[in-house]
């Protein structure tokens, strides 16, 4: 697994544990710049995770020569995280030419699922 610099992932604090062959599993400690005024993970904070664990499952596929770009994300959260760590399990669940379709599960520390979203990215070539 080659290491390429993601800001936006350490701007918020994920780290990818695995990656290769479709998937993708990463964690995000919580602290309190990821929480909402009422003291709960913020949406955005789940969506973020679960958006760039799709991506990394779909790069884990594609050539050198090709990059993916979210094209929609569907997203159903099932209850609140407010502390610990958040694991974000993503996997390719379709791949053609052109698009991938992937799903990831947000889990807190006791397995529980928080969160499930089901995305569609583009492949296109690298300019230049």
């Amino acid at each position: 697994m080659s290491s390429v610099p993601h800001p936006f992932a350490d701007l918020l604090g994920f780290e990818v544990l695995e990656r290769g062959e479709g998937t993708c599993t990463s964690v995000l400690t919580v602290t309190e710049d990821h929480l909402n005024p009422h003291g709960i993970v913020h949406g955005a904070v789940v969506y973020a995770l679960a958006d760039t664990g799709m991506g990394g499952a779909l790069t884990s596929l594609l050539t050198e020569d090709e990059l993916c770009s979210t094209i929609e994300i569907k997203i159903n959260y099932f209850r609140p995280a407010v502390k610990g760590k958040l694991r974000c399990v993503s996997r390719v669940i379709n791949k053609s030419r052109r698009t991938g379709v992937m799903e990831s599960d947000v889990l807190d520390e006791q397995d529980r699922l928080l969160a499930r979203a089901m995305g569609t990215f583009m492949i296109s070539l690298r300019p230049g």
